[in-house]
């Protein structure tokens, strides 16, 4: 049986009023149509809701007994179509999943964790590395943001470029090439990559065999701080972004000179799906992300 979900409105406001006059004006209605939509609940439930007693009207025992469910479910049903878009921190109960490359995570880490924290101690934040294939949790919703120097393609997500980040080679301090570093010196000292997916080559290589130069890449890893501590103990150098880099090129102690070609700087992206559009907790995390990058770079 379907049932016309309109009838909890009047019925709310009858027995809140206790009159159909009072209902009427209440929902801004006539009063014989609310008389008649008393009429249909009459019919529906079996009930008469209201009786008259004299110059009023008394509500029935099945009336006084479903007065604060009926009211209850109105509420909830205004609550649901109306949401409200107010955020309140204090009482927000939340964990949020976020992916990033691993060059993200030493210098936005422990800012963004304590802005959380100070502005909403009830927020969890889960803080996965990016994996070696692409996944489908972003479109799932295992994941609410994606941060990197990716963006994805299909419509159904949204991309915002955070900033960009200049490149910069890295190398241990006494390197032959600290005092100085030109492009085809760059290119005769072993270099170390980083690449989730394990690749030997990255988009510099095509500028460099423009040059009819070719660098020898001693390894491929999976992790930054895997290249920098391989770069620490030997000769090997690590082409990396400057500012979000810079927390563990100082833990290894290392040094950085200017990559020795014009190179675009590194976007930052953060990616989300569609659905966290209108979603005021989502968007509130988005600010604290985007602020959290802005004083990493001003500092």
């Amino acid at each position: 049986m379907q049932v016309d979900l309109n009838l909890l409105t009047v019925l709310d406001a009858l027995l809140e009023e206790g009159s159909v006059m009072g209902a009427a004006e209440r929902l801004n209605l006539s009063s014989p149509a609310v008389s008649r939509t008393l009429g249909r609940l009459r019919r529906l439930t079996g009930d008469d809701i209201l009786v008259r007693t004299g110059q009023t009207m008394t509500p029935t025992p099945y009336a006084v007994a479903v007065r604060e469910d009926v009211h209850r479910l109105v509420r909830q049903g205004h609550e649901v179509l109306s949401p409200s878009r107010e955020l309140d921190l204090g009482e927000l109960d939340r964990t949020f999943t976020l992916q990033y490359h691993d060059a993200l995570a030493a210098s936005l880490a422990p800012i963004l964790v304590g802005r959380i924290q100070e502005r909403a101690p009830g927020v969890t934040l889960r803080m996965l590395a990016e994996t070696s294939a692409d996944t489908d949790d972003l479109r799932h919703g295992r994941t609410d943001l994606e941060l990197g120097g990716g963006r994805p393609s299909l419509p159904e997500f949204r991309s915002e470029i955070l900033g960009h980040d200049p490149l910069v080679v890295a190398m241990r301090p006494g390197h032959p090439c600290a005092d100085g570093l030109d492009l085809r010196s760059y290119a005769s000292w072993p270099h170390v990559l980083v690449s989730r997916r394990g690749r030997l080559t990255a988009p510099i290589d095509d500028m460099l065999a423009a040059e009819g130069l070719r660098r020898r890449v001693v390894a491929a890893v999976a992790a930054l701080p895997t290249a920098l501590h391989v770069a620490s103990r030997g000769d090997a150098l690590v082409t990396t972004t400057e500012t979000l880099s810079r927390p563990l090129v100082e833990a290894f102690r290392l040094i950085t000179r200017p990559l020795p070609v014009e190179f675009p700087a590194a976007a930052i992206h953060c990616n989300w799906h569609q659905r966290y559009d209108s979603d005021i907790a989502h968007a509130w995390l988005r600010d604290q992300v985007r602020a959290a990058l802005a004083e990493i770079v001003t500092s």
